[in-house]
């Protein structure tokens, strides 16, 4: 039996509105993950098990290789139907927020969201949750928003109504944000549930293979490019930095979701504890990092690039030119050592 994490006065709150809505949708974050995308879909296939009308919003695009979860093909992207997406809200008589802690993190759907009369349930596993919501239910310490949601769920006495699309896509939010388990997965209770959603017959290996081992030649090629030509290693600072123009994305013919994992590479040589991935886009720096034991990224992102996570993930987003941000990643390397690097 998993540890009851989750306050019964939160349940008993949040059962009250679940029951009372008909028409209910999801929201997530901007440039939703797996863990973002995972809990909405998730969260859509057991509440329509029970009934309700739910659909899954989300502010932008998401990675293609998501694209093949249960029920994907439903989520209404903001960006490309922005007037069913506000006419959804407006019709909506309760709102699930999952994977976010404030609502600028929902990006064109801030306002939205905002001004959405309905009433509110934040489901979320980032730190200082800072939301108007009925109810908020936030763990930073759980490795996925979807670990959290599955929680939720079984404490609503719904565990009979996660079929296997539901587990299918609570699977992939505890997958991708853990880097399968790789990384803020120390929690027996974790692989507790991970065998519950394979008895529900979520298909762990094919979805590693659809959401890690999946890549076009172009994306191939491109990281290959990154990691050999533009990768740089700052040994005596435990760093490395990875930085790619938008010019050298469209020579690869750059898509969402092609650089996924690279960030990740440089943390396997021996001494790098911490790792930056810019990429340049349109109107902005997009930054992206991951570390290895203590090294907080989540406190480098929130400092200096408006943006947080976890301990060991995170991003956020520049407004200036790369050099400037690559400067600016430079310049704390040896503040960052003297902090952070014992």
């Amino acid at each position: 039996m998993i540890s009851r994490t989750i306050s019964e006065e939160s349940i008993k709150k949040a059962k009250v509105l679940i029951d009372r809505a008909e028409r209910i949708v999801t929201v997530c974050h901007t440039a939703p993950d797996g863990d973002a995308i995972g809990s909405s879909l998730a969260a859509v296939h057991v509440l329509g098990a029970l009934g309700k009308e739910c659909r899954a919003i989300v502010p932008d695009a998401y990675n293609a290789n998501l694209a093949k979860l249960p029920g994907a093909k439903e989520i209404v992207d903001a960006t490309r139907y922005p007037d069913f997406a506000a006419r959804l809200f407006d019709q909506a008589d309760l709102v699930i927020c999952l994977d976010f802690n404030e609502p600028r993190r929902t990006g064109r759907l801030e306002k939205t969201l905002r001004d959405c009369k309905a009433p509110k349930i934040l489901i979320d596993h980032h730190l200082h949750p800072d939301i108007e919501a009925d109810v908020i239910i936030s763990h930073p310490e759980m490795a996925a928003t979807a670990y959290l949601l599955f929680r939720f769920i079984c404490r609503l006495e719904l565990f009979n109504f996660i079929n296997k699309p539901a587990a299918e896509c609570i699977l992939a939010g505890m997958m991708t944000d853990t880097g399968n388990f790789s990384y803020n997965c120390a929690d027996p209770d974790l692989y507790i549930v991970v065998a519950e959603l394979l008895r529900k017959g979520a298909d762990k290996d094919a979805l590693y293979k659809q959401l890690f081992n999946t890549l076009s030649e172009n994306s191939m090629r491109l990281n290959a490019y990154a990691v050999y030509e533009k990768m740089e290693v700052f040994p005596d600072e435990g760093a490395a930095l990875i930085v790619l123009s938008r010019e050298e994305l469209n020579r690869f013919h750059y898509v969402k979701g092609d650089t996924e994992a690279l960030v990740n590479r440089p943390l396997a040589i021996p001494g790098v504890v911490y790792s930056a991935f810019l990429r340049e886009e349109t109107d902005m720096v997009k930054v992206s990092m991951r570390s290895t034991g203590d090294f907080p990224v989540n406190v480098l992102c929130k400092e200096h690039f408006g943006g947080g996570g976890h301990l060991n993930a995170a991003g956020g987003e520049f407004y200036g030119t790369l050099e400037e941000a690559a400067g600016l990643f430079r310049s704390l390397l040896k503040e960052n050592k003297e902090k952070y690097i014992k």
